[in-house]
């Protein structure tokens, strides 16, 4: 009988006895070596060949082309673009800043807060100064137990600490301005939240300045919410039109008819979340006493929260003081489930992975609560608001039922927590049946499916912008601490190498993250040299150790280092593409192209080409660039027109933007004439010598 070639006794024959047979031997097992290998290399070699490839503005990569492009229209919506309405569109010149909409005047902290927080790790000049003048209507304005705040109805004296439901220059509204104003308690989770999307900024930031400027008022915001916590349990007590959300909540509706005071679970949960963050501010300040401070009292808030959770995970809405729960979902009374301080407990860290993923469980078993791929407050409808649910108040029109892409902002940033990407595949693809009408509307009426001001040609809030912010930062989620940043990728298992096209803030230095393979991380370079602190789920970046510009590149289950783009200095293009002649309704604009053209050569010439007063005039021209070629891309047939009368509207809102970023950035340097400052006094004279237009 033959000896099977590959068994141990022909191995050790063919060694011993060197024959012809035995070199036929070797020569044969080693051509079956060639061809099992060979076999094993050839089809990864022709799926790599076959590979799918994307290359967008933002974002390049291979494999899942449909994700890439998602995600490459979800960052192009925060610069000038032809094709989509986009955050340039939101300047006012009112508070040189960002504005809630063309028909909200104001800054509202819920309506900002998916978007702003979700949005800051990318965002960079001139919008990070737009955001700070909006959100210095907050904190300028702030409660001192003597400010009045809006004329009447609105001219509450607000106690020291708290913020608002919204601002404007000389206004501000320290409780919900809609519905039952005369009851409602003062703007509770609303400080809490705004707390959190400034220590967020200042946190990436890293500015000295600018962090001793406003901890102090962070600390008074965070002095505010301790007056509510109930030593008894460690939960915090809000009235009526106290939540993020407001004026769903009605608070505690005592025995009596009147409303109080009930434990809301929002308000602990958004708490925490700023103390997060307040506590690396503290380290980042050096003051050791209130880092043991908040830490203390972040400790106490986690544990009270506890008592707020089902036995199945979730956290309900509220608890009255005697006892009732409101959020039990199937309960006979209050039976409706609550959704934002279930996701929000996601997307800002503040459950484990393991109770992540039972609310996260418990929201899928409700196919009503995103019955258009959008999340939605609450199912179904409250029986506990102060008012009947009819009206505006009927459930899926505003607060109770309808939809709001804050929320969802925040949902998205759950769903990449837990690798839940196809959730958030479907509500960027809903997102964008409005984006494509120039239909950003918020709230969404009908359950997420209708626009809130359809008699609006076209519809712009600020709000809208969440969901795509949220595409964006879920990637790597981005965590900062005093000592650093850690990235955790969250990348879509059918995406097999990404790299973003532009950078991620770190202070003033600049990462530019790529990433390739799948499964846990293998190997991370930095500037093409092997950095060593990470693991298999994350990467830890401390910013003592990390360059002015680093090409962080992460790799997953073995891959190779790959070739990637080189980095641009910024986003907002130097070398304008605008036609000589202008269309005959755009020729007004050609003085102040030259100025400004004018204006950044001088600037760069004075080394200044990377400050926000370039980016600003970069932006301005950036916007009429759009314009120009959204009138080329429509009058070629390359981009569907809108339906009359949102087409004008459209083209009119390009126009717009275009303006007020001229005027505004105008009007800036013109102030600067007689500042204390001599850079800005400077920046005023570079301005005038390359033809500053009068007033």
């Amino acid at each position: 009988m033959t000896t099977p070639l590959f068994s141990a006794a022909a191995r050790r024959k063919v060694i011993k006895h060197p024959t012809t047979r035995a070199r036929r031997a070797r020569r044969l097992l080693g051509g079956l070596r060639l061809v099992v290998l060979l076999g094993l290399l050839a089809p990864s070699r022709g799926l790599a060949a076959r590979e799918p490839q994307f290359t967008g503005r933002f974002f390049r990569g291979k494999g899942d082309v449909e994700y890439l492009r998602l995600l490459d229209t979800a960052r192009r919506m925060f610069l000038p673009d032809p094709a989509y309405q986009n955050l340039a569109m939101l300047y006012t010149t009112n508070w040189n800043g960002l504005i809630e909409g063309p028909t909200w005047d104001a800054w509202w902290i819920q309506n900002s807060y998916g978007t702003t927080y979700a949005a800051l790790p990318f965002l960079g000049e001139p919008f990070t100064t737009f955001l700070q003048n909006a959100q210095d209507l907050w904190f300028d304005q702030m409660g001192d137990g003597r400010r009045r705040g809006a004329p009447p109805p609105f001219d509450w004296v607000g106690p020291d600490g708290v913020l608002c439901d919204a601002a404007r220059p000389g206004w501000i509204v320290y409780k919900q301005g809609d519905g039952r104003t005369a009851i409602h308690d003062w703007g509770m989770e609303f400080t809490a939240a705004g707390t959190l999307l400034q220590a967020e900024l200042l946190l990436i930031s890293r500015d000295p300045l600018a962090l001793a400027h406003y901890l102090p008022k962070l600390e008074r915001c965070a002095n505010f919410i301790e007056t509510r916590r109930d030593p008894t349990n460690n939960l915090f007590l809000a009235g009526p039109a106290g939540n993020l959300l407001a004026p769903s909540y009605a608070g505690w509706h005592k025995p009596d008819g009147t409303y109080g005071q009930a434990y809301l679970t929002g308000l602990s949960v958004t708490y925490i979340a700023a103390l997060d963050r307040l506590i690396e501010l503290e380290k980042l300040a050096g003051r050791a006493d209130q880092v043991a401070t908040y830490g203390r009292r972040r400790a106490a808030a986690r544990a009270g929260l506890a008592t707020l959770r089902t036995p199945e995970g979730y956290f309900i809405r509220s608890l009255d003081p005697d006892g009732v729960k409101h959020g039990v979902f199937g309960a006979a009374q209050h039976g409706y489930f609550e959704t934002s301080p279930n996701h929000d407990a996601i997307a800002f860290r503040i459950v484990s992975d393991a109770s992540a993923e039972h609310i996260y469980q418990t929201i899928a078993a409700i196919p009503q609560l995103r019955p258009y791929d959008f999340i939605l407050p609450n199912y179904p409808s409250y029986d506990d608001m102060y008012e009947k649910p009819e009206g505006l108040w009927a459930y899926g029109t505003w607060v109770n039922g309808g939809h709001w892409s804050t929320c969802e902002g925040r949902m998205i940033l759950a769903y990449y927590r837990l690798g839940k990407f196809e959730d958030a595949r479907r509500s960027m693809r809903r997102l964008l049946t409005f984006a494509d009408r120039f239909r950003l509307d918020n709230p969404l009426t009908h359950r997420g499916s209708e626009v809130y001001q359809p008699n609006q040609p076209i519809n712009l809030c600020y709000d809208s912008f969440a969901p795509a912010a949220a595409m964006v930062r879920g990637l790597f989620e981005y965590l900062y601490h005093a000592d650093g940043l850690t990235l955790i990728p969250h990348i879509p298992p059918g995406i097999t190498e990404l790299e973003q096209r532009f950078p991620i803030r770190f202070g003033p230095k600049q990462l530019w993250l790529s990433l390739a393979g799948r499964g846990p991380i293998t190997e991370v370079r930095l500037n093409h040299q092997r950095w060593k602190q990470y693991d298999a789920q994350s990467v830890f970046l401390p910013y003592d150790e990390v360059p002015a510009v680093a090409r962080v590149q992460i790799l997953r289950g073995g891959v190779q280092p790959f070739a990637t783009l080189t980095p641009s200095a910024t986003l907002l293009p130097t070398d304008h593409r605008l036609p000589r002649e202008l269309p005959p309704d755009l020729t007004a604009f050609r003085p102040r192209v030259m100025w400004l053209e004018q204006f950044l050569r001088r600037l760069e010439a004075a080394g200044q080409g990377a400050s926000y007063e370039a980016a600003h005039a970069r932006l301005a021209l950036a916007s009429l660039e759009a314009l120009v070629q959204r009138r080329g891309l429509l009058a070629e047939g390359k981009l569907k027109a809108l339906p009359p009368p949102s087409s004008a509207a459209a083209d009119q809102a390009y126009v717009a933007a275009a303006t007020k970023l001229c005027a505004g950035l105008e009007a800036l340097l013109r102030s600067y004439a007689d500042a204390p400052q001599p850079e800005r006094r400077k920046l005023f004279e570079l301005a005038t010598a390359a033809g500053l237009p009068p007033p």
